[in-house]
């Protein structure tokens, strides 16, 4: 069963924040292999910042399996900054009510295998979760970009989703930048309440 803890670094319980950085260093740095500059056992950049707003899936002994991160555009944010070449003939978006989803992940808890449909709830969980909370600060869109199977796993879900431009690769991985519509679809979707 999937817990959803959410805030700030600061509003995190105890001990949360580090725990966080450990697992995204497992599954980015270790799992996937991205080539990130980060200390040893702990994957952090510039956009882990005071105000970074995360969502943390955790078992019922408050072991993190999955993440993600939630950034305002109308500050900086990882595709803005460092990426905004994905974007192809559009700009960057600069909005207060357009959010940039990023380091999303989820596994499977310590110690538990799941069925695929189990571990297929605890996803759509972790998206309603990541969409509930950006809703909750504002957000009608969020802004992602990913592998382009993540595209394809939130339009399965029935996600309002569109490509802003062609596939990239970086690091020899398909990418796409993609909008997230926060609407009456998605929210449908998810079951979300209005």
């Amino acid at each position: 069963m999937l817990t959803a803890i959410t805030g700030t670094v600061g509003e995190l319980l105890p001990g949360m924040a580090r725990a966080l950085a450990n697992y995204r260093y497992e599954v980015f740095v270790k799992t996937l292999g991205w080539p990130l500059h980060c200390e040893e056992g702990i994957e952090l950049d510039a956009f882990d910042r005071p105000d970074t707003v995360y969502v943390v899936a955790c078992d019922r002994d408050r072991e993190i399996f999955g993440c993600a991160r939630l950034l305002p555009t109308n500050g900086p944010y990882l595709l803005g900054e460092v990426f905004p070449h994905l974007m192809g003939a559009s700009s960057p978006p600069f909005s207060p009510g357009i959010w940039e989803l990023s380091r999303f992940a989820i596994s499977q808890p310590k110690g538990q295998v799941l069925t695929a449909a189990q571990a297929w709830k605890n996803t759509v969980t972790l998206v309603r979760e990541v969409i509930d909370v950006a809703r909750s600060k504002g957000a009608f869109r969020l802004i992602a970009f990913s592998a382009v199977g993540n595209e394809r796993l939130l339009k399965r879900m029935g996600v309002n989703t569109r490509r802003i431009s062609p596939p990239h690769l970086i690091d020899n991985q398909s990418v796409v930048p993609f909008w997230i519509e926060i609407d009456d679809q998605t929210t449908r979707a998810l079951c979300l309440a209005a």
